[in-house]
């Protein structure tokens, strides 16, 4: 059997959606009760130190994972949220599970609503204000995944991200670095100025903040689950008031929906990730079929010919992805771009001599037809077998800069994920389709990969942010560890490049290419350019005799730690 007809044989047919109102039991098939051991990476110490807490006090990886992403929504506000959405997958046993709490446009959202009358695009409008935020899905996201695989009570969960709220957390450096950067998005609203820039200036690293209105909120949310926040006037009001129209009706109406994961195999091991209307499950196993048909792990490590392969195999899925949209409106499929005779097709375009240029490659056309830090990644793993990889977003840096007063936190600007206008670049750079346009309670296609590697008792959960640029960072560190054997430090460490079929060029981090190995990718046809940093991979990593190991990226930087095992 050719390597590439795994994807065929482990792909799961069509987008299917599991009980999407109706909430399902708790599962039983954990393989044992928790044991306080567990291992948490994710973008800020103190959120590490809430999922430990956690663990240690008998709690679930999926319980853990809540809590950290709680907590994340406290003292990395330019990205952790309660105001967003995102996904998250779980592995326990043999049994895999994905969430799908992306946000949703507003009922009254219309296809040409960020135009103007003449068909020109209204400039910031999908980014910036109220009209930009698509409907939260991280309330009753994060609930329905402790519901699901949690083990402790609820309160307790949501009890470490209320005391650094009440009592205070240390400013970092890259807290107070972002709003810096975002100081003119900050303070277009003065709600959120009065908040994030006390005295007209960013709070400074190493102060005490302290955030009453959020902990409220918490408080609230641990006492009463997402009613207490969907069900209310602020975020609808917040909306309003700064030209939105998000309602109280959408908040509530609100659900998040468990799907089957997207499953396939790659170099021998088996993965998981998620279906639409996230690309990136799609972006990984595409471009992994294409690696395998052509051999990629038997060529010299170092050199032209793997980054090479990358590039190439990346500009032909991210072509693909221009069909992808919101399964639930327009169906694309996905089984028929993953298979056999579409991946080998795909792979026996590449020249392996020269770059294809962009211009000449065109998404499949069968019937069925900048980077910003965003989101954040957290991975888990407890001691009983259980692994969780979540990854959520705001989009933009503190998302839409509105402030819902009296809730304490922000809210998205999820609205520029879809096609504000056909043939426009988004807030990444992504070129997409009609298939992603705006439509009354779509979801808008993401980028967002977390995933799940296993191959016997050893597993991997990974993910990262950065926009456009997470599929090829998710993946060049899952191939660095079930290819080249690497260690989670180094694997997380190594230098990565990009490419995402428009703009046509290879980004790479600066040193991540020699002098010898640029020349020779330019000679081959390729456009390159810097950037300091592609995307940020927190991963954990249970061994073949259960040990656990966690590496959070130092791109953030992050923070991992172990509970004592």
């Amino acid at each position: 059997m050719r390597p590439a007809q795994f994807i065929a044989l482990f792909l799961f047919a069509a987008t299917m959606s599991l009980a999407s109102c109706a909430r399902p039991a708790r599962l039983s098939h954990r393989a044992a009760s928790p044991t306080g051991a567990g291992a948490v990476a994710c973008a800020e110490a103190a959120a590490t130190d809430a999922g430990l807490e956690i663990l240690r006090s008998g709690g679930s990886a999926a319980d853990a994972a809540v809590a950290v992403a709680l907590a994340l929504a406290v003292v990395h506000p330019q990205a952790g949220n309660l105001g967003g959405g995102g996904f998250a997958v779980v592995k326990n046993g043999g049994a895999v599970t994905t969430l799908d709490f992306r946000e949703t446009a507003p009922r009254a959202a219309t296809h040409d609503m960020f135009l103007d009358p003449d068909g020109k695009v209204i400039p910031e409008a999908s980014l910036v204000g109220g009209l930009a935020a698509g409907v939260p899905g991280s309330p009753a996201g994060l609930f329905e995944l402790h519901h699901r695989h949690g083990f402790l009570p609820w309160r307790a969960i949501v009890q470490p991200a209320i005391r650094l709220a009440r009592d205070g957390f240390t400013v970092s450096q890259r807290l107070h670095d972002a709003v810096e950067w975002e100081t003119d998005l900050l303070t277009r609203f003065p709600e959120t100025a009065a908040v994030w820039l006390p005295e007209g200036k960013p709070p400074e690293p190493g102060t005490v903040m302290r955030l009453p209105e959020l902990a409220a909120t918490l408080a609230a949310y641990a006492e009463r689950g997402p009613e207490a926040i969907m069900s209310g006037s602020a975020v609808a009001s917040a909306s309003r008031d700064h030209g939105g129209v998000l309602t109280t009706a959408d908040l509530s109406d609100y659900r998040p929906v468990w799907r089957e994961p997207l499953r396939f195999r790659a170099f021998g091991w088996e993965v998981a990730s998620m279906r639409l209307p996230s690309s990136g499950g799609f972006i990984l196993a595409q471009s992994l079929g294409m690696l395998e048909h052509l051999g990629w792990d038997r060529l010299p490590r170092e050199g032209v010919d793997r980054l090479h392969l990358l590039a190439e195999v990346w500009r032909r899925a991210y072509s693909d992805r221009f069909l992808l949209g919101d399964p639930a409106r327009m169906p694309t499929d996905v089984s028929r771009l993953l298979g056999l005779e579409w991946i080998a097709a795909r792979a026996a375009g590449i020249d392996r001599a020269r770059a294809t240029p962009s211009a000449q490659v065109h998404p499949w056309s069968g019937s069925e037809a900048g980077e910003a830090a965003a989101t954040v990644h957290l991975s888990v793993a407890d001691g009983a077998g259980e692994m969780v990889a979540l990854t959520s977003t705001l989009n933009g840096w503190f998302g839409c800069g509105v402030y819902v007063k009296g809730a304490g936190f922000l809210l998205n600007n999820e609205m520029d994920d879809f096609v504000v206008s056909p043939g426009r670049p988004n807030l990444f750079g992504l070129v997409q389709g009609e298939a992603n346009s705006v439509a009354p309670e779509a979801r808008m296609l993401s980028s967002m990969s977390p995933t799940i590697a296993w191959r016997g008792s050893e597993s991997i959960a990974l993910g990262s942010r950065g926009g456009s640029r997470i599929p090829t960072s998710t993946m060049q560190v899952l191939l660095d560890l079930i290819v080249d054997g690497d260690s989670l430090r180094a694997a997380v460490d190594r230098p990565r490049i990009h490419h995402q079929w428009l703009p046509d060029q290879i980004t790479a981090e600066r040193g991540a290419l020699d002098d010898t190995t640029r020349a020779a990718l330019e000679m081959r046809g390729h456009t390159i350019r810097e950037d300091e940093e592609i995307g940020e991979v927190n991963v954990v990593r249970r061994l073949s005799g259960g040990e656990l190991e966690a590496a959070a990226d130092a791109r953030g930087p992050g923070a991992a730690g172990l509970t004592n095992q």
